[in-house]
């Protein structure tokens, strides 16, 4: 199994076919037999969760069987002839699950892989369905903690991704090594009682969490390749 996310870049006079794309790139993907899973996705401003969207970035993260039916993806899909044509950045990240626990639309998108013994750059997934009633909790406690993530140790980068605004919402963020991620989520004062809240409050209806080794990366993300593998 591969995971594929791409994040592509709309100047700003072709925005409103980046809104078209949301609607008109579901029904190749529903018909493309080489992949199981898919979700098109908005990105927000700040690098994690964010109240407001950036109209320029937009996501697609997808569920293949090999890199080599990605690359046919990459090379010759319609939805990759959208992106040359319309968009100025692509930046593509292939990616194996290393853990994954909870589902995404009621599915286990990435099965439930348990590898120990990675050592190296590791993706982290975060996503979240939103109880409406505990909007207003999920989102005064989201700047505290993006603030803390964006300094902590291990951190390399990250983009907020999300189905939906305000209530369907997910965070891919990159770190040095597994046990920097342990470190800020579980050592991290501020996340860690945000983790409590949402537990104890029962902020969310549906919730995922995934680890991946980072296989390959190709493309630039604001004009660099923020992920360098070694």
């Amino acid at each position: 199994m591969i995971v594929s996310i791409t994040i592509v870049k709309y100047p700003p006079k072709y925005i409103l076919f980046a809104f078209f794309a949301m609607a008109l790139h579901r029904l190749p993907l529903l018909f493309n037999k080489k992949c199981s899973f898919w979700k098109l996705l908005g990105c927000g401003k700040n690098g994690t969760f964010d109240i407001h969207p950036d109209y320029q970035k937009w996501g697609l993260l997808a569920v293949w069987d090999n890199e080599i039916d990605f690359e046919y993806f990459k090379a010759h899909s319609f939805i990759a002839q959208w992106w040359a044509f319309f968009c100025t950045e692509q930046y593509h990240i292939l990616a194996q699950p290393i853990e994954a626990h909870g589902k995404w639309s009621g599915k286990e998108p990435f099965g439930n892989p348990k590898i120990k013994d990675h050592d190296g750059l590791v993706a982290v997934l975060t996503r979240a369905t939103i109880r409406l009633n505990k909007l207003k909790y999920f989102w005064a406690n989201v700047p505290a903690v993006a603030s803390i993530m964006a300094h902590a140790k291990g951190f390399v980068t990250s983009v907020g991704i999300g189905e939906a605004p305000f209530f369907m919402q997910a965070t891919l963020s990159v770190w040095q090594s597994v046990e920097d991620v342990k470190n800020f989520a579980y050592k991290s004062k501020e996340h860690a009682e945000v983790i409590k809240l949402t537990r104890s409050q029962n902020w969310y209806s549906e919730e995922l969490f995934a680890r991946f080794k980072i296989l390959k990366t190709s493309g630039t993300m604001d004009g660099i390749n923020p992920i360098k593998i070694i």
